[in-house]
C-alpha cells in the first residue's frame, strides 16, 4: 500500500513513517507540509492513500481532501487530528475522508485506519461512535427521518443508471452532469460501501430496492 503522508510538522510526519514502514504492506512514497503540496503529490505520486493533517498551511487537510476526491477520486483518505472534536470528524467524511484518527493514538489506530481505508471501510475511533449514537437519537427525539443509506440522493441515481447498464456518457446525458462527476460519484459509492465493481453495485442496487432483480 503506497502511502502518501502531509502534516506541517517534520518530526510528525518521521513519527508516523516509522509507524507505517514498521509494516510489511505499508510504504511511504512521499511527504507534504501543506494541503497544496498534499494535492500536487497526490496527482504526480498516485498513492493508494494520503494521510492529511486538518490544520496545515496555504490549504487545511479538509481543503485538501476536497480537492483530491476531485481530482484523483480513486485515492482514499484518512484525517489525522490533536482535536478529539465530533464536528472536525463529520467534516472529514464530508470531504471524502474514509476515517479520522486522532495523533494521541496514532501508534494504536493508525495502521488500523489506513488498513480499513483501502478496504473501503470506514475507520471510527472510540470517542466517535458515541457521537454517531447521539446524533441517530436526537433527529428520533426531534421527529426526523433517520437515513436508511449512506447514499445522496444523486448518488443513488447514479447507482440505479449505473445497474440498469448506462454508460457513464449516457448517466451524465439523463443527470445532466459531466462524465467525471459521473465517475466521482461512482468512485464515492464504491468507497462508502465497500465495493469494488459494477457487479457488486447491481447487487446492492436489487437489495436497496433500487431496481426490480
Amino acid at each position: 500500500m503506497r502511502v502518501l503522508l502531509a502534516d506541517d510538522h517534520q518530526l510528525v510526519r518521521t513519527g508516523l513513517r516509522r509507524i507505517l514502514e514498521a509494516e510489511p504492506d505499508l510504504a511511504v512514497v512521499g511527504e507534504a507540509g501543506d494541503g497544496v503540496e498534499a494535492v500536487e503529490l497526490t496527482r504526480t505520486l498516485t498513492p493508494d492513500l494520503a494521510v492529511l493533517d486538518v490544520s496545515m498551511p496555504r490549504m487545511t487537510g479538509l481543503q485538501a481532501a476536497r480537492q483530491i476526491a476531485r481530482r484523483s477520486p480513486a485515492v482514499r483518505m484518512l484525517m489525522l487530528s490533536m482535536y478529539d472534536d465530533d464536528q472536525y470528524f463529520f467534516a472529514a467524511l464530508q470531504a471524502g475522508a474514509s476515517g479520522y484518527v486522532l495523533k494521541s493514538a496514532a501508534d494504536e489506530d493508525l495502521v488500523a485506519a489506513c488498513r480499513a481505508a483501502i478496504r473501503g471501510e470506514s475507520f471510527l475511533y472510540a470517542g466517535v461512535a458515541g457521537a454517531l449514537v447521539r446524533d441517530v437519537l436526537e433527529r428520533v427525539r426531534r421527529g426526523e427521518r433517520v437515513p436508511r443509506t449512506p447514499l445522496t440522493e444523486r448518488e443513488e441515481e447514479v447507482v440505479k443508471l449505473i445497474a440498469e447498464g448506462h454508460t457513464s456518457r449516457e448517466i451524465a446525458r439523463a443527470l445532466v452532469i459531466s462524465v467525471k462527476t459521473v465517475e466521482r460519484h461512482r468512485a464515492n459509492v464504491l468507497t462508502k460501501l465497500g465495493l469494488h465493481d459494477r457487479t457488486q453495485l447491481t447487487r446492492y442496487a436489487i437489495r436497496a430496492g433500487l431496481i426490480e432483480p
